[in-house]
């Protein structure tokens, strides 16, 4: 008894700090959640112009160190929590799924331990900092074909891929000499500009024909192959995070003269064709599918039966081989309706009915229909687009469709060349010709922002909005890229993928859709990488008000235009030049020191 009475009074004061330890972890571990990995409501919190403005917060949280690569329409963590009931077997889950606003995350994402600004072009091609992207995975699974290497604090690019163990440069060159181009070079002289590069991988194809003034969308899912996309946007390649499931991909019709399939693991012949049949839609006349894959050569059964299938398929869709060389084949569409109307009836594929729109590409279900050229480039026997690089600043035929005139066209060329003009005055010595790379253009109408880009070593994403005019085509058409979207919801990129977004008009628009403001300005950080701009070309309100946002965004303000109101000036609208500052974590500093 004695030593029991003796042990009661150690335990007894153990006891009272053990408990006070646990009630102080438990705040901390709830603040943490609070500030992090936890779904905060915001999007009925989230302010609206003319709101009350003492509401502007005076900071926003960060979010947890978890959530440095947080892409909210592509989180499988948000699928996996909400039991949503896809099909893995048509790739359901590798399709967008948006958390509603009630589940959203409040908070900015922080850069992983240890970020550097990314290295700038032209050397960002063969090399990226291993700290903002520090998965090796690749590395160590792809050695054989050295698609990636790591060497140190750098992960370096050789070039290579499944179907190119010896580079991309040298396989490009021989499609070029197998399709007969001058001088194998890939662009046949500026008449194959748009390529479509379907399970990318790190997109070395699309860095490579860059030189050829050839211009890819890479597009790989979010899948086992961590970070695809990451990479190549870190490297300053084009590339889009998006997979060939149920939708329509997010582009028009007749977007692409090439689309190139190296090993990409897509089973072409799954219902009924329906995957070959959007690329179809996307290709012009006369496209070409490039297609390296072990049907095209191997002889084991399976193989042949896949060959024999997809050769019967291809055929019915009125494609003929342009070239079949070792590992490669590339099938060429035909330039006209003709074979299509000559087909015999009830031959599978259908035609697409009549009232069936190709460009109605947002929340879209694929068809597994055959979508027939417009009358315009039936009777010209193509797309009639010049080659490039007039076809930059050259009225498509397409324009017509918009009943846009030259005189329209023209004068949109000639008013965004002034802008950006002004642009680049406002932003002054901020700017060196290597400080931009990747450019996102949120409200890209014809698309001429972009090309008033065209002396500067960049690359734009156009985006048109889902409930405008569906000029994206247009965009297409003169030798550029982009892709639909919607701004209530998040884009599909990961953090820290643009270095310049151009936000004209976009935030006006998001408030008469009734969405949240805030949402998107948290939204546009999370895309844009530290020391990178934001130009907000608003109404004078508008943009007055997200001045006030700054500091609790770490932004700066770089430059105003026509802020202040002055009756001299006609116009209502003010230019605004934002800087991100570059910010760490605790747990960055910790690892960066």
């Amino acid at each position: 008894m004695g030593r029991g009475r003796a042990d009661g009074k150690p335990r007894k004061r153990l006891v009272i700090p053990v408990i006070v330890l646990v009630i102080v972890g438990a705040f901390f571990y709830l603040y943490s959640r609070d500030s992090g990995s936890s779904s905060i409501e915001y999007g009925s919190k989230s302010l609206t112009f003319g709101g009350d403005e003492s509401a502007i917060p005076k900071t926003i949280p960060v979010c947890d160190d978890r959530l440095s690569e947080l892409i909210p329409c592509l989180d499988r963590n948000f699928i996996y929590q909400t039991r949503l009931k896809l099909d893995l077997t048509i790739m359901e889950h590798y399709e967008r799924h948006c958390p509603m606003p009630e589940r959203r995350y409040n908070c900015l994402i922080p850069p992983p331990p240890g970020y550097k600004i990314p290295i700038k072009w032209p050397k960002s091609r063969d090399q990226v900092w291993r700290a903002n992207i520090p998965h090796t995975h690749l590395a160590t699974e792809k050695s054989d074909q050295r698609w990636m290497v790591v060497k140190g604090e750098k992960i370096v690019f050789p070039g290579g891929g499944t179907h190119f163990h010896y580079g991309a440069d040298k396989y490009i060159a021989s499609i070029a000499n197998m399709l007969n181009f001058p001088n194998n070079i890939i662009n046949d002289e500026g008449r194959l500009r748009n390529v479509f590069d379907v399970g990318c991988g790190v997109a070395s194809f699309g860095g490579y024909l860059l030189s050829s003034d050839v211009i890819a969308m890479s597009l790989a899912p979010n899948d086992v192959h961590e970070n695809q996309i990451q990479f190549a946007l870190e490297r300053g390649i084009p590339a889009y995070l998006g997979v060939l499931g149920t939708l329509r991909l997010p582009y028009p019709s007749r977007s692409f003269e090439l689309a190139h399939c190296s090993r990409c693991r897509i089973d072409w012949l799954q219902r009924d064709g329906i995957l070959l049949l959007e690329l179809d839609r996307l290709l012009r006349p006369g496209g070409y599918f490039a297609y390296s894959s072990p049907e095209a050569y191997a002889q084991d059964e399976e193989d042949r039966r896949i060959w024999r299938q997809m050769s019967a398929l291809v055929g019915q869709m009125c494609w003929k081989i342009a070239a079949k060389k070792n590992q490669t084949v590339i099938w060429v569409k035909p330039l006209t309706n003709d074979c299509y109307l000559k087909r015999e009836p009830d031959t599978h594929p259908p035609l697409c009915s009549p009232d069936d729109d190709p460009d109605a590409v947002w929340g879209v279900k694929m068809k597994a229909c055959i979508s027939r050229y417009s009358d315009q480039m039936h009777k010209a026997r193509g797309s009639g687009l010049a080659p490039w690089p007039a076809r930059l600043t050259t009225p498509p035929p397409r324009l017509a469709d918009f009943n846009y005139s030259t005189e329209m066209f023209e004068k949109d060329m000639e008013y965004w060349h002034q802008e950006v003009v002004n642009y680049w005055k406002m932003l002054g010595n901020k700017i060196k010709p290597e400080t931009i790379r990747n450019v996102m253009d949120m409200k890209a109408h014809l698309g001429s922002f972009a090309a008033a880009l065209k002396d500067k070593d960049v690359w734009t994403m156009n985006v048109v909005p889902e409930n405008g005019p569906n000029t994206l085509k247009i965009i297409y058409d003169r030798g550029l890229l982009g892709t639909v979207h919607n701004w209530c919801e998040a884009f599909s990129t990961y953090p820290r993928t643009y270095d310049l977004l151009h936000a004209w008009g976009i935030f006006s628009d998001i408030i008469e859709k009734e969405c949240s403001p805030t949402d998107l300005l948290i939204e546009m950080d999370r895309i844009l990488r530290p020391k990178g701009f934001v130009i907000v070309h608003d109404k004078r309100s508008v943009v007055v008000f997200i001045k006030k946002f700054l500091p609790a965004l770490h932004w700066i303000s770089v430059a105003t235009s026509n802020l202040e109101k002055d009756s001299s000036q006609d116009k209502d609208d003010a230019i605004l030049i934002i800087q991100k500052k570059i910010w760490l974590t605790s747990e960055s500093i910790r690892v960066s020191e």
